[in-house]
């Protein structure tokens, strides 16, 4: 993967699968990785109904991440 996608479901899962495989070890560390922010990842995904889960290490729908 040459960048990170922009379609936000698939942004999630590919975050997600990118975690979950240890392809890297934390957040930082992908978007590092892809020349993206955190944080701008973090904001646009809570508008499209995501939020990170620090304990989990992984995006998650608003309402399933506890």
């Amino acid at each position: 993967m040459d960048y990170l996608p922009k379609d936000p479901a698939i942004l999630v899962s590919s975050v997600n699968m990118l975690l979950r495989d240890e392809e890297f070890d934390s957040l930082e560390a992908l978007c590092y990785a892809f020349s993206s922010d955190p944080g701008d990842i973090k904001a646009y995904l809570l508008e499209k109904g995501f939020v990170w889960s620090e304990q989990q290490r992984q995006f998650r729908p608003i309402g399933y991440d506890e």
